[in-house]
C-alpha cells in the first residue's frame, strides 16, 4: 500500500531545450506545489528503472520527446509492466504515448481530424492540396516536420512517415485534461508563433469536440492536451492528441486558474495511486 504520504518518483529533464517554452520553470512550480500533498524526487529518464523501485509511483512530465532515450524508454516501459509499478499518464495510451498511428485509425473511423495516410498507395485519398505536411510516425515536437510541394509528395511516402494536406488554419487551440474533467484551454492567435499563447473561452460545441477524442482514448487517469486547428471553413481539426508528456503552458494562466490545475492533478495522483494499491491487493 502506498504510505500515507504517497512517494512520487517524478520523471523530468530539466535541461531539455525545448523551443519557445521552457520545461524546467513549469516542472520546478508543479513539484513546489505537489509537495504538499506528495513527497517527490526527480530524475532524469535515463535513471528512472534504477530509482522507482522506493517509490509508490512514477510520473512522467516534461521530459522531452523519447526518441531522444528511447532504449532507455523502452526499458522503462517493459520494467514498469513488469513490476506493476504504477505509471502517470498509465502506459494504455493510444494517442502519442504510441506513435502517431493513431492519427490513421482517426481518420479511417471518420473522426474530425486532419487528413492523414501512411502509404504511397493511399495518397488518392486525402484532398486536394497545393502542399503536403510529410511527419515522421515516430516524430514530436515538430522533429522531422517537412512541407513539401504537391509534385515532390510521392516521393517521401515511403510507409514510415505520414503524409496531410498543408491547412492555412485561422488558429491552433489545446483543450488540457486533468483524467476526463476539462481543466483549460489556450489559444495561440498568430500561427507562426506556437506558443505565444493566451486564454481561450470554448464554446459547447469545442467541448463536446475535444471530449471525444478524451473518450476514444480510454485513459482513466492522467493529463492530456488535444491539439487542434480552426480550418479556413469554421470547424476544428485534430492536429495531436498528447497523452505521454503533455507541456502544460501554465504560465499562460492566471493564479485561480493555475491553482485549480494544480489542485486537480494532485487529487487525480492520489487516486490513481489508491486505485493501483487495490488492484494488487
Amino acid at each position: 500500500m502506498p504510505s500515507v504520504r504517497p512517494r512520487i518518483l517524478y520523471v523530468t529533464d530539466l535541461a531539455y531545450p525545448a523551443r519557445g517554452r521552457r520545461y524546467c520553470d513549469e516542472d520546478i512550480f508543479l513539484t513546489s506545489r505537489l509537495r504538499a500533498d506528495l513527497d517527490l524526487a526527480l530524475c532524469h529518464p535515463r535513471d528512472a528503472v534504477a530509482l522507482m523501485g522506493g517509490f509508490d509511483g512514477v510520473v512522467v512530465r516534461n521530459s522531452g520527446p523519447v526518441l531522444g532515450y528511447l532504449d532507455a524508454y523502452e526499458v522503462f516501459r517493459a520494467h514498469a509492466v513488469a513490476t506493476g509499478t504504477p505509471v502517470y499518464n498509465p502506459l494504455t495510451g493510444r494517442g502519442d504515448m504510441a506513435g502517431k498511428q493513431y492519427l490513421l485509425d482517426l481518420t479511417e473511423a471518420g473522426f474530425p481530424v486532419i487528413p492523414t495516410v501512411g502509404r504511397p498507395e493511399d495518397l488518392h485519398r486525402l484532398p486536394r492540396a497545393e502542399r503536403y505536411v510529410v511527419k515522421p510516425r515516430l516524430g514530436a515536437d515538430s522533429h522531422g516536420l517537412r512541407v513539401v510541394p504537391a509534385g515532390e509528395v510521392a516521393a517521401p511516402a515511403d510507409g514510415d512517415v505520414l503524409v496531410q494536406p498543408y491547412i492555412d488554419f485561422v488558429y491552433e487551440v489545446s483543450f488540457y485534461f486533468v483524467d476526463h474533467s476539462f481543466q483549460y484551454a489556450l489559444r495561440a492567435p498568430d500561427p507562426a508563433r506556437r506558443w505565444r499563447l493566451e486564454p481561450y473561452r470554448p464554446t459547447a460545441d469545442d467541448l463536446d469536440f475535444a471530449r471525444r477524442f478524451i473518450e476514444w482514448n480510454t485513459l482513466d487517469h492522467g493529463i492530456q492536451r488535444v491539439d487542434a486547428c480552426r480550418a479556413p471553413g469554421g470547424e476544428l481539426l485534430l492536429v495531436e492528441l498528447e497523452d505521454l508528456n503533455p507541456y502544460l503552458s501554465l504560465d499562460a494562466l492566471d493564479d485561480a486558474r493555475r491553482d485549480a490545475f494544480v489542485a486537480a492533478m494532485s487529487a487525480s495522483l492520489r487516486d490513481f495511486l489508491r486505485e493501483a494499491a487495490g488492484s494488487r491487493g
